[in-house]
């Protein structure tokens, strides 16, 4: 029998008698997302709030043309220059390299990493909270490709996926498929991009962290997992972007195809 699917373990998942007193830092790379930012923001502010959580965000634009870095200081005038923090690129640099520039500036004990175009919905944060003071995790995935968490977790439901086409979703599974395949990382989704990592790991997983671009959040999960780091997964239903078009194209499968070969050779 699973320990952790116990009813008395269910029951003690997430109940604690004191209050929350860490900090999360949400790291948001942009890339014309004028239209999506104030929702994903209003839903994360709300959500903290709901939950009495201390928050910032760090909105890492990489020189949108759309006027993304305007909406982004407005923000921050709305909810206050502490809770949205601008630290904008000159140019389209990589979703990776976003990530390291953000967590220049973060002071949470804990980031959280995910997409800025409402793919990831903030409502999962609190259960990714919930299962990492559970079971101390030092990283916790949201994955679209389990029914259930792993370990067990009350209330969470089947992942999923909506709004992509066939074609979108055969490449996605066959591209964890392959990644599970041959890499062998214990994690259902590979190339989702929606986790909450304890600052310090965060830290150290980039620092060793080779690629950029996509394949950028497939290496930090093998890494991790090669560092002996511990990873829980929570499912989460994605949601294709509301506004704008999709930035994974060719060149990013490829790219991908090609960094599991690399990380199956030097991991």
């Amino acid at each position: 029998m699973n320990p952790f699917a116990s009813s008395a373990a269910l029951d003690m998942q997430g109940q604690f008698s004191t209050q929350d007193t860490h900090m999360y830092s949400v790291i948001l790379p942009t890339y014309n997302e004028r239209k999506n930012l104030p929702i994903i923001v209003w839903l994360l502010a709300k959500m903290f709030a709901d939950n009495q959580l201390a928050w910032e965000i760090i909105v890492v634009d990489d020189g949108s043309p759309d006027g993304t870095q305007e909406i982004a200081r407005q923000l921050a005038t709305t909810y206050g220059e502490d809770k949205i923090i601008l630290k904008p690129r000159a140019g389209k640099l990589g979703l990776g390299t976003a990530y390291i520039h953000g967590l220049n500036f973060v002071r949470g004990d804990f980031v959280i990493i995910m997409d800025a175009d409402f793919s990831h919905h903030p409502k999962f944060i609190p259960q990714f909270i919930q299962q990492q003071k559970a079971h101390n995790f030092d990283i916790v995935t949201g994955t679209r490709y389990r029914s259930s968490a792993v370990p067990s977790l009350v209330n969470a439901k089947p992942g999923g996926v909506h709004g992509w086409d066939l074609k979108r979703k055969l490449v996605s599974r066959g591209a964890n498929f392959l990644a599970a395949t041959v890499l062998n990382p214990g994690v259902s989704d590979l190339t989702g991009s929606f986790r909450l990592y304890k600052r310090s790991v965060l830290q150290h997983i980039i620092s060793v962290t080779q690629s950029k671009g996509y394949v950028f959040q497939m290496e930090m999960m093998v890494r991790a997992k090669a560092l002996g780091y511990t990873v829980g997964e929570v499912p989460i239903t994605f949601v294709d972007r509301l506004y704008g078009e999709s930035k994974l194209g060719a060149d990013e499968i490829v790219s991908y195809g090609k960094g599991v070969w690399g990380l199956f050779v030097g991991v």
